[in-house]
């Protein structure tokens, strides 16, 4: 019998960092490199920024961006200047145990259901060089089109980038014209001030 592992989606806490950057750092040409610094300012500024556990263990995390949030990748950029208000999904990771049993997906929705209510579009991108055939098949399937492509400056990869319309924000927009009502559900993530943050290597 398979049982079924307790799984829970919720909030990144600065504990969890050390274990994120492991896990994006052994996640394969897919994702790119992320150092301490790099890290701590998506901890401090991402608007949306979620781990999931299974069965306590950190399994997989993802991190994404409203269009007015301070964040220099080239990407995030790209769509700055060919998208006026989207959500930005910056990196998706599943640790090597985990993949295969639909986390992305479930991620996928999370998030979608955090931007469907604030932005129109939903935006990311997929490895061309080297070609990441699982990405790209899984981004096609969840409704994401190719809206251009580009060589990203900081690492001479060629990528697509891939937009997909919220077509239910525009009820949100009419519904709710004074801003979105008082749910738990939809409260922004607030990070938290003076918490301790990753340290860099070799740092005391």
């Amino acid at each position: 019998m398979t049982l079924t592992p307790n799984l829970t989606l919720r909030d990144v806490r600065a504990s969890d960092l050390a274990a994120v950057m492991g896990l994006n750092n052994t996640a394969g040409s897919s994702i790119l490199p992320m150092d301490a610094p790099q890290l701590n300012h998506l901890y401090q500024h991402a608007d949306y920024f979620r781990v999931a556990e299974v069965d306590g263990h950190l399994a997989g995390f993802l991190i994404a961006l409203r269009d007015s949030t301070p964040h220099a990748s080239s990407n995030f950029q790209w769509f700055r200047g060919h998208c006026e208000r989207f959500v930005y999904i910056d990196r998706v990771v599943i640790g090597d145990l985990h993949r295969g049993h639909g986390l992305g997906r479930t991620f996928y929705a999370d998030v979608q259901s955090y931007a469907e209510v604030r932005s129109p579009h939903l935006a990311c991108e997929v490895f061309l060089e080297p070609r990441d055939d699982v990405s790209v098949l899984f981004h096609g399937v969840f409704g994401f089109q190719e809206t251009g492509q580009q060589v990203m400056p900081e690492s001479g990869r060629r990528v697509s980038l891939l937009l997909k319309a919220l077509d239910c924000y525009p009820f949100v927009c009419d519904t709710y014209p004074d801003g979105l009502p008082a749910l738990s559900w939809l409260t922004p993530r607030n990070p938290p001030e003076g918490e301790p943050q990753l340290r860099a290597a070799g740092q005391a």
